[in-house]
């Protein structure tokens, strides 16, 4: 018996001097991407990762061409590496190697499991198997989309100290944006900011519009131009942020400098059909203004930026249609930015959807991009399912012939990969949580009484909540031993296999959104098992599981036309009380354990317990 490596990312570092790094594994071909940071290193991270078992992986390293043109070219070198060569170094989730004094570092899902080779047909075949399993045709939708459009691009344009940087970092859910680091001219518009804490967002800054520097809209001009002749989508501008901050009355400041005017006069030359939001900054300061100066006209700051602000700019231009925001990122006084990312989001699928699709690329990159509105990220996860794995789930073409297990899985990445959390680790996508999901979706047959009882021993609608105590407590019972069916195959109307797709995808939803509203406070930080744990513990078994488990089991599945189960899919996810029941659960957390460390990643299983 062997152990079943997952790899879900690679770093090569101190690689002065090689040019490309390719990766082969599988009979499949992938590029290592030289890093943003350090011209030395090289990184790839695999949504879906990539599994290890008797075939090497290979690195084909092609280094620069040398400096003297009479020597005759380099071959590319290839470094091999062996499954067994791996295990023997491997260290927790890492396994470290080098390489002419190149580091090497393969990084793998954790809590990986034996797997069994047929001697005959060199085949693997996971515990409990009763069907081969074939997964090659069952491609993530999300994944197609990405390779069209993998990040979302946003240029913000605007002077220095405008609180571009502020703006970006808290919408985007990053530390690394920043954008107003430099002084006035040193910004480099051409330059790409991309974070590693959010794969899904390229950043441009432009130099900033300074008081007598009329030129800089030049710069600004011709890379619009130059970005609105890109034949791919990813290379396009999605949207541009047009940034000012709202002059304070008295305090000598002015709405417009003259580059700022002179860009404005021809935007809509240089724009054309390219998304643009003016975007009114430090909202805030105005409000604390307008309060210590009118403290009965609670009115008075929107009313100056009508009248001061928006007025102004739409009699210069003389649109009176221009798309705009007045927004404020001062931490306990924000103000405007959700309503800046459901405007671009309106904007954007306006522009870049397909009649075809439910979702189309760029969209989903705005939507997984930003990191406040969990709302966008349901949406969009009901779109890309609509698109194409959610229709006719008991009767589904799309499945026909793939194990359950597998196309669960399917179903899983894609959730997983619209929500985009900072999980460099993959944890989302690990076995072990997908085995989660699918015990608790199949629990759906269990009855009522049943289900409360399991409420009352210990979750945020019972007590006492023995569930809650830290460290954040699973067994190893409780990621093994799947039920028999995940292991068959797929069969068209198959008796009940619509209700266990059912539960699996709204449960799955419901826990991502716990959880996207738990970690909101952990901008730029990794996500942990504690945090997924307590998301997972605060919605198995207790009232809103149970209800939704309920409804599910007593859906009467017709053969009418019309597609219900996804009818009835789309409604559940989507209730009223949604948020609601968000809410009542993080606030019953933070109130049973107020000093659990989220950032603190735990195993998987507490082996104490599990003994």
């Amino acid at each position: 018996m062997a152990l079943l490596l997952r790899l879900s990312y690679i770093e090569l570092q101190n690689a002065k001097d090689i040019k490309s790094i390719d990766l082969e594994l599988n009979d499949a071909k992938y590029t290592v991407a030289r890093s943003q940071e350090r011209s030395d290193a090289f990184s790839k991270t695999f949504n879906t990762p990539l599994m290890l078992e008797t075939e090497p992986l290979s690195f084909i390293i092609s280094r620069r061409k040398q400096r003297c043109p009479c020597l005759s070219p380099v071959d590319p070198e290839i470094v091999t590496i062996h499954p067994n060569d791996v295990r023997s170094k491997l260290n927790g989730e890492e396994s470290l190697h080098e390489w002419n004094k190149v580091s090497i570092k393969l990084g793998f899902l954790p809590q990986t499991q034996p797997i069994a080779t047929s001697p005959n047909a060199g085949t693997t075949v996971l515990p409990n198997t009763s069907a081969p399993g074939n997964r090659e045709g069952l491609r993530p939708t999300t994944e197609e989309l990405i390779e069209q459009c993998p990040r979302f691009r946003v240029l913000v344009v605007g002077k220095s100290g405008v609180g571009k940087s502020s703006l970006i970092n808290r919408i985007f859910g990053v530390e690394t944006a920043k954008v107003a680091t430099e002084r006035p001219g040193e910004a480099d518009i051409e330059r790409e900011f991309i974070s590693p804490e959010n794969n899904r967002l390229i950043l441009h800054d432009s130099k900033g519009f300074e008081p007598g520097d009329g030129g800089n809209y030049e710069i600004v001009k011709s890379f619009i131009e130059k970005r609105k002749k890109a034949c791919d989508i990813k290379d396009q501008l999605h949207v541009v942020w047009l940034c000012f901050q709202i002059p304070i009355p008295t305090f000598g400041e002015r709405l417009l400098e003259d580059a700022a005017e002179s860009f404005l006069n021809i935007r809509s030359d240089v724009l054309g059909s390219t998304l643009t939001i003016v975007v009114f900054t430090k909202y805030d300061r105005l409000a604390t203004f307008m309060l210590q100066r009118m403290p009965y006209d609670p009115d008075a700051a929107s009313r100056y930026l009508e009248e001061d602000c928006i007025r102004p700019i739409q009699d210069f231009t003389g649109d009176k249609n221009i798309t705009y925001v007045a927004v404020s990122s001062t931490l306990k006084h924000e103000h405007g930015l959700k309503e800046l990312i459901r405007l671009t989001q309106e904007k954007i699928s306006e522009s870049f959807t397909s009649p075809e699709n439910e979702v189309s690329a760029v969209p989903l990159a705005a939507a997984g991009a930003q990191r406040m509105l969990p709302t966008l990220k349901v949406d969009l996860s009901i779109g890309v399912g609509k698109q194409r794995y959610w229709q006719m789930l008991g009767s589904s073409t799309n499945f026909f012939g793939y194990r359950m297990l597998d196309c669960l899985r399917v179903i899983h990445i894609d959730i997983v990969s619209v929500w985009n959390f900072y999980d460099p680790c993959q944890y989302l996508n690990s076995e072990n949580f997908q085995n989660l999901i699918i015990k608790m979706a199949d629990t759906v047959d269990v009855t009522t009484e049943s289900t409360r009882q399991l409420s009352r021993s210990g979750t945020l609608d019972g007590a006492p909540l023995l569930i809650l105590l830290v460290p954040v407590v699973l067994t190893l019972s409780t990621f093994v031993d799947l039920g028999k069916w995940v292991y068959q195959l797929y069969q068209q109307h198959m008796q009940g296999v619509h209700t266990k797709f059912m539960a699996h995808i709204v449960d799955l939803m419901h826990v991502l959104e716990i959880l996207f509203s738990l970690t909101a406070g952990m901008t730029a930080k990794k996500l942990t098992r504690t945090a997924i744990k307590l998301a997972y513990k605060a919605y198995y078994g207790s009232e809103w599981m149970n209800l939704t488990h309920t409804t599910i089991s007593s859906f009467p599945c017709s053969s009418a036309a019309r597609d219900v189960v996804l009818d009835k899919i789309t409604s559940i996810i989507s209730s009223a009380d949604r948020e609601d029941r968000v809410c009542r659960a993080i606030a019953r957390i933070r109130e049973i354990m107020p000093s659990v460390d989220l950032e603190k990643d735990e195993e998987w299983v507490d082996q104490e317990s599990s003994r």
